[in-house]
Order: C-alpha cells, then sequence, then structure tokens
C-alpha cells in the first residue's frame, strides 16, 4: 500500500458537492469568496473545468483563500487536517435577483448566512437543503429555515445535548425535525443514517466497505442527495443513492478524484434494489 501519495485539489462542502452535481450533467453554479492569489484561481480554474457556473464566485484582493492539508490514514480512512483559516469575508448576495439563475433547490454549508438567507428570499420557490456540519452561527440559524436538515452525528449531538446519538436516535430526530417541522437526517459514517419527515422516522445502513480516505465523502453524500431530489426520488431512494455514493467514494484517496461515477451509482442502486 502506497504512503506517500500526494493528491490536490479544490474542496469544501458546498464546492464538493456543486463539482459533483455538475459531472453528474446537472447544471449547477456556485455562489463563494476566493483570494485574489494561486489558490483562489486554482480553484475558479477547477470548477470551470468541471462545468460549474462561477458568476456568483467573488475574488477579493488581500484575501488568503483557506487552505486545506489532509493526512489520511490508509488502514482505517481517518483523517487529520490541518487548515489555514481566513477571516470571513462576507460573501455580498447581488442586489437584484440574477437573471440567468432559476434554481429548483440551493445548497447551503452554513458559512455564509447572510448570502444564504437573502437567496432563501431571492428563490422561494427553491428546495432547501443544509449541509451541517457542526453547529455554528450560520447552521443554527439556517437549520430553521430549509426544508431538508441533514447534519452530522456531531451537529446532532450538539444541538439536541445527547452524547449517544446512535443509541437514542429516535429522540434526536424529533429534535431536530422540530427545527424545520419538514424533514432531518442525521449521517452515522459507518452506522448508515436516520431520517425523519414529520411522519416516519427509519434508518438505512452504509455500504459495507473498506474505507482508505473518508476525505469529501460527506460532501458527496450532500452532492448525491441534491442530485436525487432533483430527479424528484422520493426521500429513502435519494438517500440510498447518497449513502452508495459516499461509500464508493472512501474506497479511493483524495477528496474530488474520489468522486464516483453516476453510472456506477446508479449501477449498485439498481443491484440493491
Amino acid at each position: 500500500m502506497r504512503t506517500d501519495l500526494l493528491l490536490e485539489s479544490g474542496g469544501g462542502p458546498a464546492a464538493n458537492a456543486a463539482w459533483l452535481l455538475a459531472r453528474w450533467g446537472v447544471p449547477t453554479a456556485m455562489a463563494g469568496v476566493v483570494g485574489e492569489d494561486e489558490y483562489g484561481r486554482r480553484i475558479l480554474a477547477e470548477l470551470r473545468q468541471g462545468g460549474v457556473e462561477c458568476s456568483l464566485m467573488q475574488t477579493r484582493p488581500g484575501y488568503s483563500t483557506p487552505v486545506s492539508f489532509i493526512i489520511a490514514n490508509r488502514a482505517n480512512g481517518s483523517r487529520t487536517i490541518i487548515n489555514r483559516r481566513a477571516a470571513a469575508q462576507g460573501l455580498e448576495w447581488p442586489s437584484q435577483k440574477p437573471a440567468q439563475l432559476q434554481p429548483r433547490l440551493l445548497l447551503f454549508d452554513g458559512h455564509e448566512p447572510g448570502a444564504s438567507l437573502a437567496a432563501l428570499e431571492a428563490f422561494p420557490s427553491a428546495v432547501s437543503v443544509l449541509d451541517a456540519g457542526t453547529l455554528r452561527e450560520g447552521t443554527e440559524l439556517l437549520s430553521r429555515r430549509v426544508d431538508y436538515l441533514v447534519c452530522s452525528e456531531r451537529f446532532a449531538a450538539q444541538v439536541t445535548g445527547s452524547d449517544e446519538v446512535e443509541a437514542h436516535w429516535q429522540s434526536c430526530l424529533q429534535q431536530l425535525q422540530a427545527r424545520n417541522g419538514k424533514v432531518a437526517v442525521v449521517t452515522l459514517g459507518e452506522q448508515g443514517l436516520a431520517f425523519s419527515d414529520g411522519r416516519q422516522q427509519a434508518r438505512l445502513p452504509a455500504l459495507p466497505v473498506q474505507a482508505v480516505d473518508t476525505t469529501a465523502a460527506g460532501d458527496i453524500f450532500h452532492g448525491a442527495f441534491v442530485f436525487g431530489l432533483a430527479r424528484e426520488m422520493e426521500l429513502c431512494r435519494a438517500l440510498r443513492l447518497a449513502t452508495i455514493a459516499a461509500g464508493l467514494s472512501v474506497q479511493r484517496p483524495g477528496g474530488r478524484p474520489s468522486t464516483p461515477e453516476l453510472a456506477v451509482v446508479m449501477e449498485m442502486m439498481e443491484r440493491s434494489g
């Protein structure tokens, strides 16, 4: 097993999901802030090359584009992440609705709460999804406004105060689903996920795989879930699609390089019934 493999790519929850959606044939636009530096230029070039519409991306002089160095344990897929963070710049949402954009779905990662609220107001008929990794200002605010609250076990624990989310998943889901009154999903790693739509609560197992690198697996899950919603799949099937995509991704090293092909995911969906 190689221990010296080095891969470089753009990253970030919403950006990785946008990358997947564009590669899977869904017209996708990304809104965010990068610096007027080498990393910012590379990020924009990669997104455009991947087919992502970048007219809402903003480049800021003097701003250092955030960079992460991720060390993956190939034995079990766990990661150590070293970040070079930069002070938040505050994405400025256009004062007028962009004429060329009429999105059916909006995916937020909680990093730009002001712009996210403006997007919700600008596109009230769009279905909204939140990727809530940790509890902070943006995820707290948006978790009460979106149609689909799709969160990590860590976020669920922070919100509910439970230190055993997987063991008490039903009561945790009740509290989470009450925040938006619509759909709540908690991802539980190798234990799969739990979800509630207000009428039913259920579990879905994870894809049984040997993980070598879990980088971007959650982002790929969210992108694939949004793809399922765009295809008007019923909730359980969209979540199953996302589970398969994330499971396939952890068997390959890297973030975006581990994004599975749509045909492979759909073939496995059909085989699994």
